[in-house]
């Protein structure tokens, strides 16, 4: 069996990796520490560019999961969905990374888990 990274931890990364990219991290909501899920707001320039959520795939491993074509029509439905799975699920973390280019840290998240 693999060892679990905790979500805290993840978390950690994700916004060192962010602002050692010149780009900036801000926890909206913490989740449990341990096994929370993760939902990921990803900008670009102050311009919301994708919607990631840390699922595990059928063969036991992460992979980051976009669901942007589902959330980020408007920043109203944004903020409806993002209240919805934050109602139905307590231990969600949610996190808002702005870094200088989406595509590629969206890239190395996927690399990285």
């Amino acid at each position: 069996m693999q060892p679990r990274v905790t979500a805290d931890l993840l978390v950690g990364a994700l916004r060192r990796s962010a602002e050692s990219q010149g780009g900036f991290a801000a926890v909206l909501a913490r989740g449990d520490s341990v096994a929370g899920a993760i939902l990921v707001i990803l900008a670009e320039k102050g311009r919301k560019a994708r919607l990631l959520e840390r699922v595990l795939d059928m063969g036991g491993h992460y992979r980051w999961q976009d669901l942007s074509g589902q959330a980020l029509q408007n920043e109203e439905e944004t903020t409806k969905f993002l209240a919805r799975r934050r109602k139905n699920d307590p231990d969600l973390w949610l996190i808002e990374l702005d870094v200088p280019s989406a595509e590629r840290f969206t890239a190395e998240m996927n690399e990285s888990v």
